[in-house]
């Protein structure tokens, strides 16, 4: 029996949302929301989205974390970071910043934490 699947679950089955945008010229905004109060301090206690984790997903360096919260009343963690190279300048690959979420979708939450 695979008890993994009984204690790990991917943020995208805990989430209602996970989304990147920008946020002005030089910065990426990434919100990831939930339904209920419980998820989302189960996501919380979990320590998978903290600043240090959130650099390593992106494999960008802390610094280039601007703002990291937890948005209690909306269920929401959300954290913006500074982008490589100003948006729509040459050899930008995602002009909106709304294509930046991809490496949170496969993020993997103990249950039992």
């Amino acid at each position: 029996m695979n008890t993994k699947s009984n204690t790990v679950k991917k943020l995208t089955e805990l989430a209602k949302t996970i989304r990147s945008k920008n946020a002005g010229t030089d910065k990426i905004t990434f919100d990831i929301i939930f339904r209920e109060s419980e998820t989302y301090e189960l996501v919380k206690r979990a320590q998978v989205l903290t600043r240090k984790t959130v650099a390593d997903i992106l494999s960008i360096d802390e610094g280039r974390i601007t703002d990291f919260v937890e948005y209690d009343p909306a269920y929401a963690i959300k954290f913006t970071i500074l982008r490589p190279r100003p948006s729509g300048c040459a050899g930008d690959p995602d002009i909106f910043g709304s294509q930046q979420y991809a490496p949170f979708l496969d993020v993997e939450v103990d249950l039992t934490a």
